[in-house]
């Protein structure tokens, strides 16, 4: 199982919650994270794009950097892992996106890939009146699928005369190309949003529901192991996942409880009446996915909380979950969570073993 973590890029991470860790995003932190990831073996390192947070007492997500130039200063920085940005698709045309990816692709030598970001939250578009309207939550993977051709086009042959719905290229030239074939990661949970992964990601995330259940991930996965043998296509499936780790369960717990009882709930409600402008009623899709959490869940993710072996046991239950291809990591606090995982955690799981011998 490939192991990666999701860059803290916005404020206080993942844990909408006053009493959790509040810091705010910077070059520096980020650095510090992705230092420990290759020290550690991690296998990939990916940030996401953000652009208008949640509000409420912690702020949450109102600060955040902007994803494909931290990673182009972090693929200076690095040396091994592999690096993807994520990219807004209604804020880029993609023959832009396509040479921003060349750049980093010759930044980091080769170690550079994409995440699309279909666009769910209305907010964070109408605030620089770009937004297109209603429809394009329906049309929203169509808009996609064309937004990958053409870069795939730029990449592959430098060159697109691409003419589709939404974008129409006249002799469009890019130069240099890619030294290899750039990875494609895409985030849809709904069946439209799973289908769109099928055809044209390399990657899809999955995510999962709960505290230790490792397996709530297994339905989403299924779904995406059936679109990619309809399209013939080999798409592994990574699942995000929170680790909250320390020597036992009970203070592990307790950290959880803690941050459970200052859920910032003005920032919660803001997110879910933002999701609820999606009327998409597929139970995966954004507006529906929180539900399915748990009232009162200060994170929109699966958590594993325990003691180092607790958690290393249920990334091993993980694993076994057939299709799946690797897990992307939150902590709590990322600096320390870190080192707990690379120094306590990480050694105790079975199928990280090979990884760590050849590391």
């Amino acid at each position: 199982m490939q192991v990666g973590v999701f860059l803290p890029i916005n404020n206080n991470g993942w844990l909408i919650s006053t009493t959790s860790p509040q810091y705010l995003p910077s070059f520096d932190l980020n650095h510090a994270i992705i230092e420990r990831a290759e020290r550690y073996g991690f296998d990939f390192a990916l940030s996401m794009i953000k652009l208008h947070g949640f509000g409420g007492a912690s702020k949450f997500w109102d600060y955040g950097l902007e994803s494909f130039t931290l990673m182009a200063g972090l693929a200076s920085v690095t040396r091994r892992i592999q690096l993807f940005a994520s990219i807004a698709v209604l804020t880029m045309p993609p023959p832009i996106a396509a040479r921003m990816a060349v750049t980093i692709d010759s930044i980091s030598h080769g170690r550079f890939g994409v995440n699309i970001v279909s666009g769910w939250q209305e907010a964070e578009y109408t605030q620089m009146g770009i937004w297109p309207g209603a429809a394009h939550f329906a049309r929203r993977y169509e808009y996609c699928a064309e937004y990958v051709q053409v870069m795939r086009e730029l990449w592959e042959t430098g060159q697109s005369d691409f003419r589709g719905s939404f974008f129409q290229m006249d002799d469009c030239r890019l130069l240099p190309q890619p030294s290899r074939r750039l990875p494609i990661i895409c985030a849809g949970q709904s069946d439209n949003g799973t289908r769109f992964a099928a055809e044209y990601g390399d990657y899809n995330f999955c995510v999962g529901f709960g505290v230790n259940q490792p397996h709530s991930v297994a339905p989403s996965i299924a779904r995406l192991v059936k679109a990619s043998e309809e399209t013939g296509r080999d798409v592994g499936a990574l699942v995000m996942t929170m680790v909250i780790a320390e020597e036992t369960d009970e203070a592990a717990m307790a950290k959880w409880q803690l941050y459970c009882e200052g859920a910032d709930h003005e920032a919660l409600a803001w997110r879910d009446r933002a999701a609820g402008a999606d009327p998409n009623k597929d139970p995966y899709a954004q507006p529906n996915r929180h539900r399915m959490q748990g009232a009162g869940s200060p994170t929109n993710q699966g958590v594993m909380v325990g003691s180092y072996a607790t958690v290393a046991r249920l990334l091993d239950e993980m694993a076994e979950i057939p299709g799946l291809r690797g897990v992307m990591l939150t902590f709590d606090d990322f600096v320390t969570g870190m080192d707990k995982f690379g120094q306590h955690i990480q050694p105790l799981m079975r199928n990280r073993a090979a990884a760590l011998a050849s590391a």
